[in-house]
């Protein structure tokens, strides 16, 4: 699967590579303040304009990781689309902070 080199397998690991990143954010908060998961994602929904982009912001450093191991296998076509839902969250981040 990972040997692939199409832009469809890049997009859904630029989508779910967040996802997975976001839920060892909150291990490593659980651990550290003991947030259950329910906690973490309503003090997110409360202070949304705050933390929203920060959060974020962490959870992409996993997309930076696959991106990186992909252009060192050289399948480009993969990267490029982990590249685009960067660059989509990207935007979006700008966003939630302009509109703050």
């Amino acid at each position: 699967m990972f040997k692939k080199d199409n832009l469809a397998l890049g997009i859904v690991l630029g989508f779910v590579t967040p996802l997975l990143a976001f839920v060892l954010y909150w291990l490593y908060a659980r651990s550290s303040k003991g947030y259950s998961f329910q906690e973490m994602i309503e003090l997110i929904s409360l202070n949304h304009f705050f933390l929203l982009p920060k959060v974020m912001s962490i959870c992409l450093i996993g997309n930076g990781i696959v991106f990186y191991l992909y252009t060192r296998r050289r399948l480009d076509t993969t990267a490029k689309g982990i590249f685009l839902v960067t660059m989509l969250y990207a935007i979006i981040i700008l966003l939630l902070k302009i509109i703050k």
